[in-house]
């Protein structure tokens, strides 16, 4: 006999007071995302955005503290405090004073299908209508060119207008895409926008791609996002990037490698996927400048490492 998905989380008496047909988005800190791209967008919403919690989620029975030890500080004789870790449903307002909710923290180490079946349980009381997730996946492409967005929802006029990256592919799971996949199999709106992040600074934090995920987002469910500290964030960054390559002839050769592949596809000419061609250096070689300034210097936050 399978657990009662209501057992997973507690909602709070401010669920109460909550609109009817709302949007959740949902970023859950674990999976792939270059750039810090999701991990960005949900910290910027939750810090320029008046917020309540109304839901939290068992954590003790979904994280192995084992495999993700929550940081504690000892002062001189004692224990004073330990970073415990979280997974909560915040209810938010955008700028026009519309209500969504953001369910944010670590992706569940266990029982994904009991956690699934809650997160879809939780979203029916709550009265979502639709959900959204977000991220930064790697790709071989120049930082001088708009980023790219890889949409993917369970029914396909969610997200009219994004064109497919590939026809199939296997990829590793993730708590994230099998909310997704539930969601579909019960006839309900769900909706995923994957960020393209140049693989060079996939281990920075990049802000371009979160603020790229942001106006997705917008244009896919409505909200008035605040939007301005990104755009300032990503300006900065993007101005010491340009700076680095000024500097280095080896790496202005990478970038105009790498924009003329780019070209090259969006000619219809070359996959980004299909692998890099004999003459281009690998990734590694490509980011090596890239990755070691950004991380001294963690423009735009902190830098993150994905499994």
């Amino acid at each position: 006999m399978g657990r009662d998905p209501g057992d997973l989380y507690q909602v709070s008496p401010d669920a109460l007071e909550l609109d009817s047909d709302l949007v959740m988005l949902y970023y859950l800190d674990g999976f792939v995302d270059a750039g810090a791209a999701g991990r960005q967008l949900a910290t910027h919403l939750l810090s320029t955005l008046e917020h309540t919690e109304v839901a939290k989620f068992d954590v003790d029975s979904l994280i192995d503290y084992r495999s993700r030890r929550p940081a504690m500080v000892f002062t001189k004789d004692h224990w004073e405090s330990i970073d415990a870790p979280e997974i909560t449903v915040y209810l938010l307002k955008d700028g026009a004073g519309t209500q969504f909710l953001l369910l944010n923290g670590l992706e569940p180490d266990r029982d994904w299908e009991a956690f699934s079946k809650a997160v879809l349980a939780l979203a029916d009381r709550l009265k979502v209508r639709l959900v959204v997730s977000f991220h930064g996946i790697p790709m071989g492409v120049p930082h001088t060119r708009p980023l790219g967005i890889t949409g993917h929802a369970t029914q396909p006029d969610l997200i009219d207008g994004y064109q497919p990256l590939v026809d199939r592919l296997q990829v590793p799971g993730s708590a994230s895409a099998l909310i997704e996949f539930r969601m579909g199999e019960a006839g309900k709106a769900a909706i995923g926008f994957a960020v393209h992040v140049p693989h060079y600074l996939a281990h920075a934090s990049y802000p371009a791609a979160a603020t790229t995920l942001l106006a997705a987002v917008e244009q896919a469910t409505s909200l008035n996002l605040p939007a301005d500290a990104l755009r300032e964030a990503a300006e900065l960054t993007d101005a010491e990037i340009a700076r680095q390559v000024e500097g280095s002839e080896e790496v202005t050769e990478v970038v105009r490698s790498l924009e003329e592949q780019y070209d090259a596809f969006n000619a219809g000419r070359q996959d980004l996927l299909a692998g890099q061609p004999e003459n281009m250096p690998t990734a590694e070689e490509l980011g090596a400048q890239f990755e070691r300034f950004l991380a001294e210097q963690q423009f735009g936050g902190e830098g993150t490492e994905n499994s």
